[in-house]
């Protein structure tokens, strides 16, 4: 009996790890609707579900997704771009409620621009835009509502600051890229929020103002943010997100295919990851399926790689 007992434990013990793992089956990602977030969230859930995971992805904003992962709803969100969400995160880091993983992609801009064409006629700064108000109709265009970049803009509409009395518009990436392609063919002028990557850097001759550097950086990273205990309780995916790191074509092309050729993003992150077969190899090395399999050549089997 006692021999028994004692295989049966230890029997227990080999497979608690292996019942650990497969107790997590299910990711829920936010997607706050930029083509860059879409991206990589597309990339990273078509991977998980090769590897037999159910993927959710809700498309909610910035505030509402930090929020959602302090009460447990959200897993994971692949862009938090730093500095420039340092406010909206931070009470939740330092909470502790939200934690980060990685940093998955370098070298990002992001602040006003303007058309080249404005630019050399003297618009380069913040200090010029009161210079260029009537041009510019005391407008400048930004994205979905509630996003912190807006918020900084309309910091700066309040009494006494560089753009009191101007309107920041905010309605979406797309909304805005619309009134930049309305402006732009006649050489009219326009302000904008930009940022890279973005196929809007090659679509357009744009330059960034010099400004803003307090919330916007000259330079900016985009982290891979998770819920507390998530790594602890999702393992491999954890391991997985950690061995992510994303580059500036990469996501310039992907999103050049949904934007400039208007495929649907699953199919042009697939495509990209066609013709890119090795980009997955070193995010998969250790990784394995919900079934314990050795997750590399399962992927590049199920997406064609």
């Amino acid at each position: 009996m006692k021999t028994t007992l004692l295989a049966t434990a230890c029997t227990l013990a080999l497979a608690a790890p292996a019942l650990a793992q497969s107790e997590c089956t299910a990711v829920t990602f936010s997607d706050v609707g930029w083509t860059d977030i879409t991206s990589t969230t597309s990339a990273t859930r078509q991977i998980l579900e090769a590897l037999g995971y159910d993927v959710e992805v809700d498309i909610i904003g910035v505030p509402v997704t930090y929020a959602s992962m302090d009460s447990g709803d959200i897993d994971v969100f692949l862009g938090n771009w730093m500095p420039a969400q340092q406010g909206a995160l931070q009470p939740y880091l330092d909470s502790g409620s939200i934690e980060t993983l990685k940093v998955n992609l370098e070298g990002t801009k992001y602040n006003i621009a303007v058309p080249t064409y404005l630019y050399d006629a003297g618009l380069q700064t913040y200090e010029d835009l009161p210079k260029f108000k009537d041009q510019l109709q005391s407008t400048v265009y930004g994205i979905e509502p509630g996003n912190e970049a807006n918020e900084f803009l309309t910091s700066l509409t309040q009494p006494g600051q560089i753009l009191e009395g101007w309107e920041i518009v905010q309605s979406s990436e797309q909304g805005m890229l619309a009134q930049v392609s309305r402006f732009y063919p006649q050489e009219q002028a326009v302000a904008f929020l930009a940022w890279e990557p973005h196929p809007m850097n090659a679509t357009y001759d744009i330059k960034y103002l010099k400004g803003g550097e307090e919330f916007f950086g000259e330079e900016g990273v985009v982290n891979t943010v998770i819920r507390k205990g998530f790594a602890d309780e999702c393992p491999n995916v954890a391991k997985l997100l950690s061995q992510q790191m994303f580059t500036l074509p990469m996501e310039n092309e992907m999103m050049g295919l949904i934007l400039d050729d208007g495929m649907e993003p699953d199919a042009a992150v697939l495509q990209w990851l066609q013709e890119h077969p090795g980009t997955v190899d070193p995010w998969l090395a250790g990784v394995t399926t919900v079934d314990g399999e050795e997750g590399l050549p399962v992927v590049k089997e199920a997406l064609g790689l």
